[in-house]
């Protein structure tokens, strides 16, 4: 695997963390990848969704979100965006998913998390994977910790150290 100074991630977010609780246990996750990467997060603002917009309405706004994130993308980075529709991974399966574009020279990778409408068609075009956790809806804010924490997971396999299971 890549020396762990070397890789680089980015979580790129739609909207702030607001609940405290959240707010501490990225922090918290943040701490702990330290030892494994270079971790950065940023947040782009979000665009206020109002009930019964029409989906002309809703894809203005995916695509003002998705033109922020997108100003944060490097053109080197390897970009996973979060999207119900991606390829759902184990745990196990997502360590080696990053083991290897570690080992293939991606020494950086972007991890893309949506608005409540989800992401534009360009922030999905640009993206080289898109993974998904599952049928289910999730809070944005949520979200951030649940990929946290899976790639904290993933560092832990990747190095064969315990974890909870």
């Amino acid at each position: 695997m890549k020396k762990a100074e070397s890789m680089k991630i980015t979580v790129i977010a739609v909207g702030k963390v607001k609940e405290k609780s959240f707010r501490e246990m990225i922090g918290e996750y943040s701490k702990r990848l330290g030892r494994y990467c270079k971790l950065e997060i940023i947040e782009v603002d979000d665009e206020k969704t109002l009930p019964g917009m029409s989906d002309t309405e809703e894809e203005l706004i995916k695509r003002q979100e998705g033109e922020r994130i997108l100003s944060h993308v490097k053109d080197d980075s390897y970009v996973t965006a979060l999207a119900i529709e991606g390829k759902e991974l184990t745990s196990v399966m997502l360590s080696q998913h990053i083991e290897k574009l570690g080992v293939s020279g991606k020494s950086h990778l972007t991890f893309i998390i949506g608005g409540s409408l989800g992401l534009s068609q360009e922030v999905i075009k640009r993206s080289d994977f898109q993974l998904s956790f599952g049928r289910m809806t999730f809070p944005h804010q949520l979200m951030r910790v649940i990929l946290l924490e899976q790639i904290y997971r993933s560092y832990r396999i990747m190095n064969n150290e315990p974890y909870h299971k």
